[in-house]
C-alpha cells in the first residue's frame, strides 16, 4: 500500500470538518444560556450576601440607639449608609469601591426625579452615596412631588425596630431598583423605568433577605402626569413584603 494513500485515507474530508464545526457551534449555543444563567445567579448571590450584611448593620445601629432605626432627615433612604458603614469596616469618604454596597448586576439605573435611563451603575453615583441599596425611610420625606395628592409615604425611618408589627414582611433595605420597580437581575427589554412584578433583592426587619417580585400599580397617575413608584404604597395580597411598619 502506498503510504501517501494511507495518510489520505485517515484525513478528514471537508464535509466531515464542516460537520464537526457545526456540532461544536450547536453545543456552544446550548451551553451559552447555562453559563449566562450561572453568572446571573452568582451576581444575585453576591447581592443577597451584601444586603444581609447591610441589614445586620442596621440592626446593630438600632441596638446602639435605643432600638431606633436610622433617621438622618428626609434623605435617610440614601444617607443611611453613612450611619452604618463603620460597622461594616468602611471608614472615610464613600466611594464606588465600597464593594459591600455594590450589586454586581447594577449596571444601569433610572433617575429618581426624571425617570431618565442612565447606562451606568447606581453605585457609581455621588448623589446616591455610591450605593446600590436604599433604606426603607421614605416616610421621612417631608416634601416630594405629589405629596398633596399621595400623602405621607410609608417607611420605618426613625421607628423603633421592636415596634415593627410584621418584621417578616416589612422591608428594611432593598436594591434601589425595588423602589421603582425595575430589575437589575432580569432587565426588561427597552428602557422601562417601572415594571410590575420586577424581581429585586430585598431584606427585612427580621433579618432575612430574599429575591422577590415587587408590585407596581400602573393605573395611578398624578395630576402633573407623573406615574407612581412602588415604594409609595403597600402591595395587595399575594406579595411577600410591605413598606409600612404598622
Amino acid at each position: 500500500m502506498n503510504p501517501g494513500e494511507t495518510n489520505r485515507g485517515r484525513a478528514f474530508t471537508l464535509v466531515e470538518l464542516l460537520l464537526v464545526i457545526a456540532v461544536i457551534a450547536i453545543l456552544a449555543a446550548l451551553m451559552l444560556p447555562v453559563l449566562s444563567g450561572a453568572k446571573a445567579r452568582a451576581k444575585r448571590t453576591t447581592c443577597l450576601n451584601n444586603i444581609k450584611q447591610i441589614n445586620l448593620a442596621i440592626h446593630v445601629y438600632a441596638g446602639n440607639n435605643e432600638d431606633k432605626l436610622p433617621d438622618a432627615g428626609p434623605v435617610t433612604y440614601i444617607s443611611c449608609k453613612e450611619l452604618i458603614k463603620g460597622d461594616l469596616g468602611l471608614h472615610g469618604p464613600a466611594s464606588a469601591q465600597d464593594e459591600i454596597f455594590t450589586c454586581p448586576a447594577d449596571t444601569f439605573y433610572f433617575d429618581e426625579n426624571t425617570a431618565a435611563y442612565q447606562p451606568k451603575g447606581h453605585h457609581e453615583q455621588f448623589g446616591y452615596d455610591f450605593s446600590s441599596y436604599s433604606f426603607n425611610g421614605l416616610n421621612l420625606l417631608t416634601n416630594y412631588p405629589n405629596l398633596a395628592y399621595n400623602g405621607p409615604l410609608h417607611g420605618v425611618g426613625g421607628q423603633r425596630l421592636g415596634s415593627v408589627k410584621n418584621p417578616v414582611k416589612t422591608v428594611l433595605a432593598a436594591e434601589s431598583a425595588a423602589f421603582f420597580p425595575y430589575s437589575w437581575h432580569q432587565p426588561a427589554g427597552g428602557q422601562i423605568p417601572c415594571l410590575n412584578d420586577a424581581r429585586c433583592v430585598v431584606s427585612f426587619a427580621d433579618n432575612h433577605a430574599d429575591y422577590i417580585k415587587m408590585f407596581w400599580d400602573s393605573s395611578i397617575r398624578y395630576p402633573n402626569g407623573a406615574a407612581s413608584l412602588a415604594a409609595y404604597y403597600d402591595p395587595p395580597a399575594g406579595y411577600d413584603y410591605k413598606w409600612s411598619g404598622d
